[in-house]
């Protein structure tokens, strides 16, 4: 029979960015992805289009799998010879019942690595601003269960050694708050030792509720503070007042959706990400092949033919490339050809394939390019305009009043991910403070989506765009943008939204 193989990973506190290089390549490989309930969704868009992904999340004692369901589930998958990937929040072996699985998992003879996760135990405080230990105040930190049952007689918990140590962090204790204060208070901690709570530390969610053993209980029911939550008790919480660097960061707690397909939304995602920002991702346009290719390839089976080669788009470069090396070409091909595109990030994605850029206008749009390119002679020059099958005429039609004869072939076309529409709707609903717009295409998309409720929905959600054709698609539709990038650029589009939230 074959066996397959079981990663036990640790797939850090929360923050995307803090699960290890290593955990995120057995994601990548594996055939089964299995992920508890404080694992980052996002992992998710790391595994492979046909893995499987099963949810075994446990949540206020509502168990989707009991934990003996999940061991012979990781049995059973690995039976089958596949590659599982079990994904916990924080340290698999950190009051993560690691160890339980690894046992069962030795127990039936089947092959497992552990990859250890960064911890919320250190991870939440730091992004509290709070050091587990410093020189002025302790040389001593443990980490402590607070899931203890509160009707057991006799505690595990030695609070007498424990109420000796300088910083202690509770995990899981939330309902145990009371009992963990006055347990220390009765061995020896005072009253004034300080207390902080961090409620989804690392991410945008982050709450922090800080007082002393005294009176945090108090202060955690007023705030209404919930798990999952660490609490952190020792003199090291004076510390956050001067060491809070994340809440501090511009858009701290912001929620952004971001409307870009997913294999472009990266770079935004990370850029608003690391000033605070919580993003959605909700695609509401999806890249798919045009009807035909017949005309794109017969435009290169005669490339050498052409005089200029137009670039306006990513999606354009690639799909052009993808079927010029299919017909056994390369870049050779185009030495003839100039080569014009509009941004940055479509030249840049040209050079990754061999060839030179020619032409880059200032300004990233088809009235930009076209001040460029008509100071050009493009009189009988044979010019190819690899795009969408729907975009605007004016960059074909200016170049054939000018003389040139234009080609227009279809790379690719957009369409409406009807399967997004539910979770933009039910975010919106939750509460987002602004939506992003990277083209027309996606304003247009996303308000097809929200359809006659999109004024009641929209309502009070600040609008970005990144740049004036964009803007005039969302004013015509009645929904005038607050936001747009002086840059036509994702890089323009984040600096314009910061700034915008910094006022």
């Amino acid at each position: 029979m074959m066996r397959g193989k079981v990663y036990l990973i640790g797939a850090g506190p929360g923050d995307p960015g803090l699960i290890t290089e290593k955990g995120r390549r057995v994601i990548s490989k594996a055939d089964v992805i299995v992920y508890d309930y404080l694992a980052n969704p996002r992992f998710l868009a790391l595994a492979r289009d046909d893995a499987e992904k099963i949810y075994v999340g446990k949540k206020g004692g509502d168990h989707t799998l009991s934990q003996e369901g999940i061991n012979q589930l990781l049995v059973d998958k690995a039976k089958e010879g596949k590659i599982v990937a079990r994904l916990k929040g924080g340290d698999p072996f950190l009051f993560g019942r690691g160890g339980e699985e690894a046992e069962v998992l030795v127990a039936h003879g089947i092959p497992f690595e552990v990859v250890p996760g960064v911890t919320s135990a250190i991870a939440a405080p730091a992004y509290a601003g709070i050091p587990v230990t410093h020189r002025e105040h302790t040389s001593t930190f443990t980490m402590v269960t607070g899931h203890e049952d509160p009707t057991k007689e006799d505690s595990a918990i030695d609070w007498e050694a424990l109420a000796r140590i300088g910083t202690i962090a509770f995990l899981m204790g939330m309902k145990n708050l009371p009992r963990i204060c006055e347990n220390l208070l009765r061995h020896g901690k005072s009253e004034d030792t300080p207390v902080a709570v961090v409620r989804w530390g690392t991410t945008p969610r982050q709450r922090v509720v800080v007082g002393n053993l005294g009176n945090i209980v108090a202060k955690v029911e007023e705030a209404r503070l919930g798990p999952p939550a660490i609490i952190l008790v020792g003199e090291v919480v004076k510390l956050r007042e001067k060491l809070n660097w994340f809440e501090s960061k511009p858009l701290f707690g912001k929620r952004i959706v971001v409307t870009r397909t997913r294999a472009q939304a990266s770079q935004l995602v990370e850029s608003l990400e690391e000033y605070g920002a919580e993003c959605i991702e909700i695609p509401t346009i999806k890249i798919v092949p045009p009807d035909t290719f017949e005309p794109l390839d017969r435009a290169i089976e005669q490339i050498e033919t052409y005089d200029w080669l137009i670039f306006t788009s990513v999606n354009g470069v690639n799909v052009f490339f993808e079927r010029l090396f299919g017909k056994g070409k390369d870049a050779r091909s185009l030495a003839r050809a100039k080569v014009a595109a509009i941004g940055v990030a479509t030249a840049d994605l040209i050079k990754k394939y061999g060839i030179a850029v020619d032409l880059l206008p200032e300004e990233f749009r088809a009235e930009g390019l076209l001040e460029a390119l008509l100071k050009e002679d493009f009189s009988g020059k044979k010019v190819l305009i690899p795009r969408a099958l729907e975009a605007r005429e004016i960059l074909p039609e200016k170049l054939r009043e000018a003389g040139a004869k234009v080609e227009v072939v279809p790379a690719y076309q957009t369409v409406l991910p009807e399967e997004e529409a539910a979770r933009l709707r039910k975010e919106l609903a939750q509460g987002v403070d602004l939506i992003t717009f990277t083209s027309s295409s996606t304003a247009k998309n996303l308000l097809k989506m929200l359809g006659s409720d999109a004024q009641e929905l929209l309502s009070g959600v600040t609008l970005a765009s990144i740049g004036p054709i964009t803007s005039e698609t969302l004013r015509k539709s009645g929904f005038p943008p607050q936001i747009e990038a002086k840059k036509y650029t994702i890089p323009g589009l984040v600096k314009a939204i910061v700034e915008y939230f910094v006022k």
